[in-house]
């Protein structure tokens, strides 16, 4: 009994340790321009595992320096609560969960009608992929950026627990206007492009500080998954998800 209560009392102090840690770095990016997250160091280990070199297109830009067009775009996007909650958009997950829970359902019963096929035609060898559910999320503005601040990719209920409250901290450490801008200069837009500035650079030819409304539009669309659209940036359900996007940045309030 001994042992284990020295070894419940070490994992308590190594988790309140962690969670000290996470503060004070977060706190230290109230004045301090954040130089890497975990997501980017990740990413980098993997073009130079994969390619043997790495292309990189960051440069860290203060929020005045960011068009007003891109900041309303991207909450118009991700997160139109942004200014509002307090870090966790409980409704949208609700609304993210129940929408996940019916495509992991018609995607089962699509997998199931193709093993039955395959059961009734033994002799028949056509191999059939089987059928993923689209699993959206409900993440809000601050969770990404906690995610790829401080953790990986991995999919738990601990890693989950993590990130809301890596996410509280910086809700309770930083302004709103200072996780938007952190979250504007380190979010993916693209293949070792990371940050408003190099996204306007790397797919307009212009600083972000000059991205017009449209331009910024097209920019929040692509963060769901910018490596698959910067491979067509112009591709027709990429233009008209701006054009609603665009619709709806004239009733964003900025934090």
């Amino acid at each position: 009994m001994k042992s284990f209560s020295r070894l419940v009392a070490l994992l308590v102090v190594s988790f309140v340790a962690l969670e000290v840690f996470f503060a004070a770095r977060i706190g230290m990016m109230a004045a301090i321009d954040p130089q890497s997250t975990t997501f980017q160091r990740s990413e980098v280990w993997r073009l130079l595992t994969e390619r043997g070199e790495v292309a990189w297109r960051q440069e860290w830009v203060d929020g005045d320096r960011i068009s007003h067009h891109l900041k309303r775009a991207v909450i118009a996007s991700e997160d139109a609560g942004f200014a509002e909650h307090s870090g966790v958009d409980w409704d949208a997950l609700e609304k993210a969960w129940e929408k996940n829970q019916r495509a992991e359902a018609r995607a089962d019963k699509v997998n199931l009608l193709q093993e039955q096929r395959r059961a009734s035609r033994p002799n028949q060898h056509a191999s059939t992929k089987r059928v993923e559910p689209k699993v959206i999320g409900g993440s809000t503005i601050t969770q990404q950026l906690a995610k790829n601040l401080f953790l990986t990719g991995e999919r738990s209920l601990a890693r989950k627990g993590q990130e809301f409250l890596i996410t509280f901290m910086l809700e309770a450490l930083l302004s709103k206007d200072r996780i938007l801008t952190i979250y504007l200069n380190n979010v993916e837009w693209g293949e070792g492009v990371f940050g408003a500035e190099a996204a306007a650079m790397h797919y307009f030819r212009i600083p972000a500080s000059s991205l017009g409304t449209a331009q910024a539009a097209r920019l929040a669309v692509m963060l769901p998954a910018p490596k698959r659209f910067e491979k067509r940036p112009g591709s027709g359900y990429l233009l008209s998800r701006a054009a609603v996007i665009q619709a709806r940045m004239g009733a964003v309030d900025l934090p």
